[in-house]
């Protein structure tokens, strides 16, 4: 009876060494649910708010002339969104939801900002290049983007660097042929500088107005859009603008007071024209 349950314990302390054992050597994603799958793991996007982008590289625009990044910068504010024109599924989605927040603002490509789409696929050409422009110009509708509105491709090299200094991370996975990548658009300000990052494929066109209005410095925009950014405040970890509550508070305090102020002024001066009727 004892030799049998020594048996048994001692097949007990092995089984869980064992398991433990097991455990020890078992790969990452396997103990993780939630971790991401190894050609995932090096593709994000890293907010770099404030990094200025390297305005002396050059890429070829949709006509295929030679352009340096800096002839885009200056002036305005732009839109940045790092795509790849054949990308069969993702890379669309994104220039669709940019396309369709585009048609809503009162802002249009060209005049108040432009928008700079660059291809990250260093063997796609200014033809394809030209094929998305005339695409997307033509949802737009507005005659202004043509000339505010560029699709760039590269050589590897130059894209390498900028895509580097604005934290965006793809990878190519030979056996499909395509890239893994994230989605997410940027808003620069005219001097070169990351300004804002929104994720996902949907835009939505008051963030990326109140966006554009801060990267230019609010040189353009309404009083609206100030009181706006006083009301909502960007949150860099959702990518998005959020209410703030104090703030809220103290317009709606200094709206209060003006409404009684004009209030008793109105009053005031009822009550001095029935006093001279009398």
């Amino acid at each position: 009876m004892k030799s049998i349950i020594r048996s048994s314990i001692y097949y007990f302390r092995s089984s869980i060494f064992f398991l433990l054992f097991s455990i020890s050597l078992a790969p990452a994603q396997m103990l993780d649910s939630n971790a991401p799958p190894p050609m995932l793991r090096d593709v994000g996007i890293d907010q770099k708010l404030s990094a200025p982008l390297p305005l002396d590289l050059s890429f070829q625009d949709e006509t295929g002339q030679t352009i340096q990044l800096r002839q885009y910068f200056g002036k305005k504010p732009v839109i940045l969104a790092f795509v790849y024109y054949e990308c069969p599924m993702l890379c669309t989605q994104v220039l669709n939801g940019l396309a369709e927040s585009l048609k809503t603002l009162s802002f249009d490509v060209g005049k108040q900002f432009d928008v700079i789409t660059v291809s990250f696929d260093p063997g796609e050409t200014p033809k394809l290049a030209a094929e998305k422009k005339a695409n997307y110009l033509k949802q737009y509708e507005r005659s202004s983007a043509a000339a505010g509105w560029h699709f760039l491709t590269g050589d590897s090299a130059a894209i390498r660097q900028l895509t580097s200094a604005a934290g965006f991370r793809y990878k190519y996975d030979a056996v499909t042929d395509q890239f893994a990548h994230a989605s997410g658009i940027m808003v620069i300000t005219p001097q070169g500088k990351i300004a804002r990052y929104f994720y996902g494929i949907e835009y939505p066109a008051r963030d990326l107005r109140l966006a554009l209005v801060e990267a230019s410095e609010n040189k353009i925009g309404s009083p609206v859009d100030q009181l706006l950014l006083y009301c909502f405040h960007y949150d860099p970890l959702t990518g998005k603008y959020g209410l703030v509550i104090m703030n809220v508070l103290r317009v709606a305090g200094v709206a209060t007071v003006m409404a009684l102020g004009t209030f008793m002024i109105v009053m005031f001066r009822r009550d001095r024209k029935v006093v001279k009727q009398v």
